[in-house]
């Protein structure tokens, strides 16, 4: 039997691996995406870390909330995991880790269905893992103890610009690449 201790190990160190796997699947998937990292779209090293990391996160998460549930501290239950801020201890931030939870599986059975799915519909839901992202972040950053630790904390928030400025230098990539005819104003008399 494991110990509290042990518990609370292996829920902070699956949960800290999830958000990594999280992370590296969203910028791999930029770079193969992305004019902005043009240089490593056809990269298959690339593309083998976004297909890795996509489906990763699952089984590390899937651990992360059986510890927690399994946690007396923390109090989550099943209902937890479909109904966010319901868990009376961080209700907020907890509630933010389901919603990532729930974003993310909704992208990975997107990708599963892609076949089904028309290019823009599956391209705006697999756009939801950069939301995903944020509400991982802040989970982690208002429930995790781990930012205390200042290596730990400092690479978090590393991550985090390093995420935020690519997906700026994609945005602006993408509408320098607008077609004329999208980007005429037409002047109001």
């Amino acid at each position: 039997m494991l110990t509290t201790d042990q518990i609370w190990i292996i829920a902070r160190a699956t949960g800290t691996a999830a958000l990594v796997a999280l992370v590296l699947s969203i910028l791999s998937g930029m770079a193969l995406r992305s004019g902005a990292l043009a240089w490593l779209s056809h990269n298959r090293g690339v593309r083998a870390v976004h297909d890795l990391t996509s489906v990763l996160w699952l089984p590390l998460v899937v651990v992360h909330v059986i510890t927690l549930m399994l946690d007396p501290y923390a109090k989550v239950g099943v209902i937890d995991l479909f109904i966010p801020f319901l868990v009376s201890y961080g209700s907020f931030a907890i509630g933010l880790g389901t919603i990532s939870l729930q974003l993310i599986a909704v992208v990975v059975i997107s990708t599963w269905l892609r076949s089904r799915l028309t290019q823009q519909g599956w391209l705006a839901i697999h756009r939801l893992s950069y939301v995903a992202f944020v509400g991982a972040f802040a989970h982690g950053l208002l429930a995790g103890t781990d930012f205390a630790q200042p290596l730990l904390s400092a690479l978090a928030w590393l991550t985090a610009a390093v995420l935020l400025i690519v997906a700026v230098r994609r945005l602006t990539a993408s509408r320098g690449r607008q077609s004329p005819a999208r980007s005429k104003t037409v002047a109001i008399p």
